[in-house]
C-alpha cells in the first residue's frame, strides 16, 4: 500500500506509525484507518520489530473523524473498498483490534488534541504518554453518534466505570492533568519531549525485556483479568511456569541476572510462544479479519 495519510518507519527495532495529515490536525479518514492498519500488520509480522510507537504529525495527535465533507464518512456505504467476504469493520476498530492483538508493546505518544477516535485509538496501547497541553475527549454523545473501537470495553478497565461513565456520557474534554490522575496516561512531558521520551521507553523495553515473555504477559493481562474466577489464570500460570524449564529465554534471564549483565534474549514472538496458550488456538479465527487471533 502506498501511504499518503500516515508515515511508517522502522529503526533499531522500533516501528513508528505517524498519523500524517497535520494540515487537518490529523483528521481521521477511512484511508488513514486502512493505511494505519496496513502498517500495523507489517510491524506485528516483522520479527525485527520489538516495540510499536503510535503518534501524530504536527501539534495535534488526532482531532477525530474528518467532518469537512459534512458527514461522518465512516459508514459501510461510504467505504470505497469494503471487504467482500467479511462483515464491515468500522475504521477505529480496524486499528484498535490490531493493537489489542499485538504481541509487541505499544506506546502512544500524544501531543495536543486527542479527541474522538484520537482518544479511542490509544486505549489498547500499553503505555500512553502525553504532553502537558494534551486534551482528550470521548465526544460521541455531543455528536449524536456512538463510541467506537471497542472503547466501552477498554476505557472502564483503565479508569474505572464511574469515570468512564462521566467522560463518555458528558462528552466533555479532559485535560492532561485529569487524564494523568485517572490513569488514562502514565506521564506528562513538554510537547517537544514527548516523542523522545517514547523512544527512550521503547529502547529500554528492547534492552531489558524478553519478546516472548512480554507477548504472553500482554495477552494474559487482557484475557485473564476480566474472568469471574482466578482458576483459569491459576491453571495457565502453572503450565507457563512449568514450560520455563525448556525456555532458553528463562535460562538467559536468570544467568544474565546472576552475571550482572544485560540479557540477550533470542526467543521469537512469531515462533516461540507456547502452543497451549488459549488465545493461540489455530481453530479460532477472527470472523472480522479472517486471521488467527
Amino acid at each position: 500500500m502506498e501511504y499518503t495519510q500516515i508515515t511508517y518507519e522502522v529503526h533499531e527495532g522500533i516501528a513508528t506509525v505517524t498519523l500524517d495529515r497535520p494540515e487537518s490536525r490529523n483528521g481521521y479518514t477511512i484511508r488513514m484507518a486502512d493505511e494505519a492498519a496496513h502498517a500495523l500488520r507489517a510491524a506485528i509480522a516483522d520479527e525485527d520489530v520489538r516495540v510499536l510507537v503510535l503518534t501524530g504529525a504536527g501539534e495535534d495527535f488526532c482531532v477525530g473523524a474528518d467532518l469537512s465533507g459534512g458527514g461522518l464518512g465512516v459508514t459501510e456505504a461510504d467505504d470505497p473498498a469494503p471487504a467482500a467476504s467479511s462483515p464491515w469493520s468500522e475504521p477505529a476498530t480496524r486499528v484498535t483490534r490490531l493493537l489489542f492483538g499485538s504481541g509487541k508493546p505499544v506506546i502512544a505518544a500524544v501531543r495536543g488534541a486527542a479527541v474522538g477516535v484520537g482518544s479511542t485509538m490509544i486505549l489498547p496501547a500499553d503505555f500512553r504518554i502525553a504532553a502537558h497541553d494534551s486534551r482528550f475527549g470521548f465526544v460521541f454523545s455531543r455528536r449524536g453518534i456512538y463510541p467506537e473501537g471497542g472503547s466501552t470495553w477498554f476505557l472502564p478497565r483503565l479508569v474505572g466505570m464511574g469515570r468512564a461513565m462521566d467522560w463518555m456520557i458528558s462528552g466533555r474534554l479532559i485535560g492532561a492533568e485529569e487524564a494523568l490522575t485517572a490513569g488514562l496516561v502514565s506521564a506528562l512531558y513538554k510537547p517537544a519531549d514527548v516523542l523522545d521520551q517514547a523512544y527512550l521507553l521503547a529502547r529500554d523495553l528492547i534492552a531489558r525485556t524478553a519478546p516472548v515473555s512480554t507477548a504472553v504477559i500482554r495477552q494474559a493481562l487482557y484475557r485473564m483479568s476480566p474472568l469471574a474466577s482466578p482458576e483459569p489464570a491459576f491453571a495457565l500460570d502453572s503450565r507457563l511456569i512449568a514450560s520455563c524449564a525448556q525456555s532458553a529465554d528463562a535460562v538467559e534471564g536468570v544467568v544474565s541476572f546472576l552475571e550482572r549483565r544485560p540479557p540477550a534474549f533470542t526467543g521469537s514472538v512469531g515462533k516461540d510462544q507456547p502452543d497451549f496458550l488459549p488465545w493461540r488456538d489455530p481453530d479460532r479465527i477472527d470472523p472480522l479479519e479472517g486471521e488467527d487471533l
